[in-house]
């Protein structure tokens, strides 16, 4: 049974409100950061699987609304940073790069030895290493393929489909655990800058939005989305092929950054609003992404890998959580920033960009702003980290 994409919207909504009421009415959400899609979007997660489970009955939804949503999130992301913040997150960048190759490689060699520990080809053990945790679906997708044509590994695309899945979920539920930790470990102090980057703050303030400054707001992430695009084209005729959503960020980027020149004086006293504006839309941009791709999740595709699957990412799991706390909060800085990064790393390490920031978001409705770690994270999930993963890949497939 399908169900067809305006359908699946209203549900994805539904299931965000329901994940919204339970964090405003559940302390406990509140206080490690779980995610407001998280919820809906596991009840949806095991609806589907139960009804597979009693009735033999798969349900799909068509999630035509998805892959454009996570272009408006990352278009609005894009809106809201000024050239001073790129260059202020230069080094920090260059470390969070480094520091999530050294963890691929970790995770490449944590897979193949889970693999022969379970009697297979080492290599299988590549699919559920970064293959499929730090690149995601699409790399998975991508590199499956060549695994069962060249290597002789038929079930490639089951085990690298099933790590993703098991690694998605545990992303959505470690980064907030994690930041609490922290904070609560080094006495760090949480920021008093109520002006979030995604999202509104849980401190009852009330944005400055009107008609105007949504509707400004509207047609910037338009722009954005439109100029994304052109450039994604462009990119792709010359051979270079990142996502979409990347392109997004920097024609966002552009806008942003070229503003004073293409505007008028009336607009800019506008846009303090207007980035209000910008952080609401993108924020429902992206928890109605995630719910999403939580609903789209197949359990049932777990059954005959389970037991492989399962046990290495525990493993996987357990290293992603050891390397977050110990290495990537003490090279980040071991302040505020580096706990927000650190939330969303767990999204680098074994989910996806989305679940990155919206691990990061999360924390930082419940703690105060990073600006910085909006900027860097997603410049490392999706501009470079894919590229590197691919060489890294190849050096192992041989």
């Amino acid at each position: 049974m399908e169900i067809d994409a305006f359908y699946t919207f209203t549900i994805a909504v539904i299931l965000l409100l329901t994940g919204k009421i339970a964090t405003l009415n559940a302390p406990l959400l509140r206080k490690y950061s779980i995610p407001e899609p998280v919820i809906g979007g596991f009840l949806c997660t095991a609806v589907v699987a139960l009804s597979y489970t009693l009735f033999d009955r798969p349900v799909t939804f068509d999630l035509a609304m998805r892959d454009f949503l996570l272009l408006l999130f990352f278009a609005g992301i894009g809106l809201k940073a000024e050239v001073k913040m790129l260059l202020a997150g230069g080094r920090p960048l260059v470390i969070l790069l480094s520091l999530a190759v050294v963890l691929m490689l970790i995770q490449n060699f944590a897979g193949m030895g889970m693999a022969s520990l379970f009697g297979l080809e080492a290599k299988a053990g590549l699919m559920v290493g970064s293959i499929s945790l730090t690149g995601g679906i699409g790399t998975t997708l991508a590199w499956a393929p060549t695994f069962t044509e060249r290597l002789g590994i038929t079930n490639a695309m089951e085990l690298g489909v099933a790590a993703n899945t098991v690694g998605l979920i545990a992303a959505c539920m470690i980064g907030g655990p994690v930041a609490a930790f922290l904070m609560k470990r080094h006495s760090v102090a949480a920021t008093d800058d109520p002006e979030l980057s995604i999202g509104v703050s849980n401190d009852g303030r009330q944005p400055k939005l009107d008609y105007f400054c949504i509707l400004w707001a509207v047609l910037a992430l338009n722009l954005a989305i439109i100029l994304g695009l052109g450039i994604h084209d462009a990119l792709t005729r010359t051979g270079l092929n990142l996502p979409a959503f990347v392109s997004c960020l920097m024609a966002g980027i552009l806008i942003r950054n070229l503003m004073p020149i293409a505007v008028s004086s009336r607009v800019q006293k506008l846009w303090p609003g207007v980035d209000d504006g910008l952080a609401l839309v993108s924020d429902l941009a992206l928890g109605l992404f995630l719910t999403m791709a939580l609903m789209g999740l197949q359990l049932w595709q777990l059954n005959g890998v389970f037991t492989f699957v399962a046990s290495a990412l525990v493993v996987q799991i357990i290293l992603a959580v050891i390397f977050t706390i110990s290495i990537v909060f003490r090279f980040m800085g071991k302040d505020y920033e580096a706990v927000v990064i650190s939330a969303g790393f767990g999204g680098i390490a074994l989910g996806s960009t989305a679940t990155a920031i919206a691990n990061m978001t999360a924390v930082t409705q419940q703690y105060g702003a990073a600006h910085r770690a909006f900027i860097v994270v997603p410049l490392v999930c999706g501009f470079f980290i894919d590229i590197v993963n691919a060489l890294i890949i190849s050096v192992f497939v041989g």
